[in-house]
């Protein structure tokens, strides 16, 4: 059965009032597919146990986790999968099939283990092909190169993308909304139409937090872009809850065609638990919505535990908000700046009204304790190479005067750098910027070239429906390679052997490259001279 939204009963009730509203300019919510082997997104499907959404994630060097979403719980979620698409000669089962308030569909998640590494699977889940349900291929994917496999490996990077076209970023906001920063030309292909293009060229992706954007449901009905009437423009909380879930099937829709083949790690952004509904104002009716418009979904990252399974489990550690996992040369890491910064830091997110998010860790510095023991257990002769993913940066020429000494900076960064860490990544902020290796704002005066500290990667500028942010001046934060506000991108990151990885920035509307960097790190091996540094590299700071 159909999960209910705000009450038992209350969905058929909600796709009919939507239904009912005056003609909205684009708004999906409340269409059913024909049953003839298509399917919309957004829209609901003619066969209920449809599949839907699919999306992937490593469960470690020797498994992966296939999740997917139906209109109807399944009472013993299926995949069969196999080497060859014409004998899926294996399968694997669980009981997970959950929902939660104001959902429209249940969330379904199997983990294959005991796989071959760097070896190609197909798969298909329960419900695939069946009556009136949308036509499905056998869809694959490539198991983690095993720890050590220095072979070349590249991963696609970037952070706060939304829901694209009519309902999403397109070419305009709505008519009460104002001009964006920037919007898509005409023509112009999207970030996730540019991901599925140069599909080929990477491996997997990770998207370091702020997914989707359906809680910018209200934002954009107050701004007209669903209809300009006043049922449109101040809808019901009904209203709300059905927006924003149509509006994250339809995301997920979009991204299928990407994750249900490639590997979607995720980290925890804002958007996963605040909720943009606090906030919004409506000036011509003279209505200001709060929090308390942040409907169960969107709170406390339930929307965000649902939806995704990453391999805490095989990293001790916590759900979707911290875990790690190795990738060939590379031990991946991802953390969450939103709560669970330790013993005396407040997350920024962890107390706001009508809305509790977190803490989410047995005890106050778990995650901080976890990190410190993660990267201390990497064995750098085997993975050399270590990434850090935590949405919220602490540099930006958005803040060119700088943001203080943020608490997720306090929490993370001496324990990143005292390990070695090579490439932090960032989002949150809605640009491009590159930060020459750096520590507590003192530069590496190595560069590129063999650095002691981190290189500092911000790119939140994947897209979403009110365009990107705009830097308030021509100041730059000190160490500056590359600041840009006007080009939605995404990045390639090229682990090309176990002292070179190159990362090129990607132009989403027409996948060319913009630029491209190479970072050097001798990794404990002999320098060859062009770049020696001390071990004890501290710049003007005390170690």
């Amino acid at each position: 059965m159909v999960p209910s939204l705000l009450k038992a009963g209350a969905f058929a009730g909600l796709a009919s009032s939507v239904l009912a509203q005056a003609p909205a300019k684009s708004f999906k919510c409340g269409s059913t597919d024909l049953g003839n082997g298509v399917h919309v997104p957004g829209a609901i499907p003619k066969n209920l146990d449809e599949p839907l959404q699919h999306r992937l994630a490593f469960a470690g060097s020797d498994g992966m986790t296939v999740s997917w979403s139906s209109f109807n719980k399944q009472d013993t979620p299926t995949v069969w999968y196999g080497t060859s698409p014409d004998k899926l000669d294996q399968h694997a089962t669980s009981k997970l099939s959950s929902t939660y308030p104001t959902s429209r569909t249940y969330n379904s998640h199997v983990k294959l283990t005991g796989l071959k590494p760097n070896t190609q699977y197909y798969y298909k889940v329960t419900g695939t092909n069946g009556y009136e349900a949308a036509y499905l291929p056998t869809f694959k994917f490539k198991t983690a190169r095993a720890p050590g496999d220095d072979s070349p490996l590249t991963v696609a990077t970037f952070a706060d993308l939304g829901l694209m076209g009519e309902d999403g970023l397109s070419t305009a906001t709505g008519p009460f909304g104002g001009s964006a920063h920037a919007t898509l030309e005409p023509g112009e292909t999207n970030t996730i139409q540019s991901l599925l293009s140069l599909a080929d060229t990477y491996e997997f992706s990770i998207h370091v937090g702020d997914i989707g954007y359906a809680d910018y449901s209200l934002k954009e009905a107050v701004q007209g872009l669903f209809g300009t009437d006043n049922a449109t423009t101040q809808p019901t909380r009904q209203d709300v809850a059905n927006h924003y879930e149509c509006m994250s099937e339809q995301f997920f829709d979009q991204m299928r065609p990407i994750t249900a083949q490639k590997p979607w790690m995720v980290s925890p952004g804002n958007h996963e638990a605040n909720c943009d509904n606090g906030g919004t104002t409506d000036e011509r009716a003279n209505i200001t919505y709060t929090d308390d418009w942040c409907l169960p979904g969107q709170t406390n990252f339930t929307w965000f535990s649902e939806h995704f399974k990453m391999p805490s489990y095989e990293s001790n550690g916590r759900g979707n908000f911290w875990y790690s996992f190795d990738n060939g040369m590379v031990h991946f890491i991802s953390l969450t700046a939103e709560t669970d910064l330790g013993e005396g830091l407040t997350g920024p997110i962890e107390n706001s009204t009508n809305n509790q998010n977190g803490p989410f860790g047995a005890y106050p510095n778990e995650q901080v304790d976890w990190l410190q023991k993660d990267l201390a257990a990497v064995d750098r002769n085997v993975t050399p190479w270590v990434v850090a993913s935590i949405h919220r940066p602490w540099i930006t020429s958005v803040e060119p005067d700088g943001l203080g000494y943020p608490a997720w900076q306090q929490a993370f960064e001496r324990t990143l750098w005292e390990n070695e860490v090579d490439l932090i990544q960032h989002g949150h902020v809605h640009t491009t910027e590159l930060f020459q290796p750096q520590y507590n704002g003192t530069l590496d005066e190595r560069g590129l070239d063999n650095p002691r500290a981190p290189l500092i990667l911000v790119n939140g500028a994947a897209g979403h429906y009110d365009g990107l942010d705009e830097f308030p001046s021509d100041k730059r934060i000190n160490g500056t390679l590359y600041a840009n506000d006007q080009e939605f991108t995404w990045g390639r990151l090229t682990f090309h052997n176990r002292t070179h990885m190159s990362y090129e920035l990607i132009a989403s509307r027409n996948s060319s490259v913009v630029e491209t960097w190479t970072l050097r790190r001798a990794h404990g091996e002999t320098d060859d001279g062009h770049g020696s540094r001390g071990k004890k590299w501290c710049g003007r700071l005390k170690c």
